[in-house]
């Protein structure tokens, strides 16, 4: 290999094919549900351009591992520092108290490279606290780096002691990295997403193509087609994936396979020039600060206005991205590349002390958790209903917790005779009716697992282990005859549990309890909010108008849930007892947002322990008060 590689206009043109969707798919533009592959576009494209750098280093005798860091230095530091620097300054200015806490943590793991593992230990990246989270993108930059610390002493090892092997040791550890993803795909736990290992094949596979012969202008029709079925798995995913994709594992094996293809054949053929336009290219070389950029400008976006975005603050917002990506690159990212003005040992200082610089202040911010005396009483008040919740929700969680257990026996300590039995709607439920059964002698024993309703025969890709989980439960409460009470509870109104033949399992799950002798308990659903709760009322109450805020209305409500409480009537005829969180949760023609003073919700649709108090209190009749 030659010690040094021509420039490719095309590589810079695929870079902008990967952030685009990216930015589309974080914006929620409509057509971009599988945006998110890009990510795995860029580990490719990494894989291939920094590989190609230090074997072709390697073969010459001219690797320098002091001179591979400066050059990363120079490329991810300076703007990322600045970004970190603006990110923290917003969040103490914007951020309530309980978003505000995680941020100075965050900033400190993304700083050592280690993003990636705290928002592993932290959220999934599709939804909930993830969209609060304004350096959550940072992860995969810590899975590049990691990548990079281990890598180039793979590859000296190899020219040392296999250099005719090297090939076959980096397919195997991609075949090992890929295995492993495969494996753990379908867990919850977010391993797969965020981790190195199950990470490392995709950076390989952009490696192995390094390590091939280098491509060449190709106009043949087999190039031209193969160059353009890249672009057609590329577009396939991010037009098909969407959150609730088994993602990575198997499906990220197409927009990997298609930025290998466009890599490898492009050149010379229409996909080669097309990438290769100007605009394309434009878009590629301020790529890196335009993906460090857009996310925390939409995350503070949709924070301040309590909204997703849409309309004219989309285009606002992927406006000012552009906008200041541009400027970052050229006014950062640009001057510290040329060694003429910034030399390595400028470099290294300038980096250690900004890194030092941020990491002291995150460390300062670190003891004020979340900073409440930045904030009048009643919003803090209004805010801290994010921690409303069951002292047990952390626990009895299946899988968190791997099951029942004592400690998930909740009330008098006695054996329980009733059970509640659903998703994560279940748990402040089942600490409400622990505090209720706990005052007349009795227990209630919880088992809830996140997304997965108490429904015999339901199934959901993303989560194999629901229907046995289920399946065990049943197994569980028709072998407890002690057992006599058990309630249903789960997040009726989500879109995922809406589907054809849902309200049969329902009924063949209450029939099969029925005949075990339960008495089934049916909690309905919950009116879900379009926005965070305890955030939505702290703004209004620092604006002076949280009596004014008003909840979901219940047209949406009915709309969402019809095909579930069109049966309340049969059900009820049937023996079973049917709380509605209506009659706590109703205020005329839209849902109430505070129950005694407090939010009735610690996010944007599962209860606080106040509101699961109300609805309880509102909802339970006189004869089922014991089980």
């Amino acid at each position: 290999m030659t010690a040094s590689a021509a420039y490719r206009r095309d590589i810079d043109g695929l870079r902008a094919l990967a952030i685009l969707p990216v930015l589309a798919f974080h914006a929620k533009l409509p057509g971009f549900s599988g945006g998110f592959v890009g990510v795995d576009i860029f580990f490719v494209i990494s894989g291939f351009l920094i590989t190609g750098i230090i074997a072709r280093e390697i073969d010459a005798g001219q690797f320098s591992i002091l001179q591979f860091y400066e050059r990363r230095a120079r490329r991810i530091l300076p703007a990322l520092l600045v970004m970190i620097a603006i990110v923290l300054v917003l969040a103490a200015w914007f951020y309530l108290p309980a978003d505000f806490a995680g941020v100075p943590r965050s900033a400190l793991m993304t700083l050592g490279f280690l993003a990636n593992v705290w928002f592993f230990t932290q959220t999934g990246y599709f939804g909930g606290p993830a969209d609060s989270m304004p350096l959550l993108h940072c992860w995969s930059l810590a899975v590049e780096e990691q990548f990079y610390v281990v890598f180039p002493a793979v590859l000296w090892i190899c020219a040392k002691a296999a250099p005719r092997q090297r090939v076959m040791i980096v397919v195997l550890l991609a075949l090992v990295s890929f295995t492993l993803a495969v494996w753990k795909q379908a867990d919850t736990d977010g391993f797969a997403f965020y981790l190195l290992p199950a990470r490392a094949w995709e950076l390989m596979a952009g490696s192995l193509l390094a390590l091939s012969a280098p491509a060449k202008a190709d106009s043949r029709p087999q190039a031209q087609i193969l160059a353009l079925s890249g672009l057609g798995l590329i577009v396939w995913s991010v037009a098909s994936y969407d959150r609730s994709t088994v993602f990575p594992g198997v499906a990220a094996l197409a927009p990997v396979l298609g930025a290998v293809l466009l890599i490898r054949f492009a050149p010379g053929t229409l996909m080669g020039r097309i990438l290769s336009l100007p605009a394309m290219v434009g878009v590629g070389l301020i790529s890196y600060s335009l993906y460090l950029w857009h996310w925390p400008l939409i995350v503070f976006a949709e924070y301040t206005a309590d909204a997703p975005l849409g309309g004219i603050r989309q285009i606002t917002v992927i406006a000012a991205s552009f906008a200041l990506a541009w400027a970052s690159w050229r006014i950062i990212e640009r001057p510290f590349r040329n060694a003429q003005r910034f030399d390595r040992r400028r470099v290294f200082i300038l980096s250690a002390g900004g890194m030092g610089a941020i990491n002291a202040v995150a460390l300062a911010m670190l003891p004020l958790g979340g900073w409440p005396a930045r904030f009048p009483a009643q919003v803090t008040q209004m805010a801290d209903a994010v921690h409303d919740v069951s002292p047990k929700r952390g626990a009895c969680i299946i899988d968190s917790a791997g099951g029942e257990s004592a400690a998930c026996t909740l009330g008098a300590p006695v054996r329980a005779t009733a059970m509640l039995w659903g998703d994560s709607h279940g748990v402040e439920l089942a600490w409400a009716l622990g505090e209720r059964l706990g005052q007349t002698g009795s227990s209630i024993t919880q088992r809830t697992r996140a997304s997965c309703p108490p429904v015999i025969g339901y199934t959901v890709a993303i989560d194999p282990g629901c229907a046995q989980s289920n399946a065990s439960t049943l197994q569980h409460l028709l072998a407890s005859p002690q057992i006599r009470q058990v309630y249903l509870v789960a997040f009726w109104a989500s879109p995922a549990y809406n589907q054809p033949g849902m309200a049969a399992l329902i009924d063949q799950t209450i029939a099969r309890l029925q005949a075990g002798g339960k008495q089934v308990v049916l909690i309905g659903p919950v009116p879900p909010q379009t926005f965070d709760v305890p955030r939505h009322l702290a703004h209004a109450a620092a604006r002076g108008g949280v009596d004014k805020a008003e909840g979901a209305s219940m047209a949406q409500y009915h709309a969402q849930t019809i095909w579930l409480t069109a049966h309340y009537r049969r059900w009820v005829q049937r023996g079973v007892t049917v709380i509605d969180p209506l009659d706590a949760l109703r205020d005329g023609s839209r849902s109430r947002l505070i129950v005694a003073g407090r939010p009735a919700y610690f996010d944007a649709h599962h209860l606080s322990l106040s509101g699961a108090r109300a609805v309880i209190a509102a909802g339970l009749p006189p004869q089922s008060r014991r089980p």
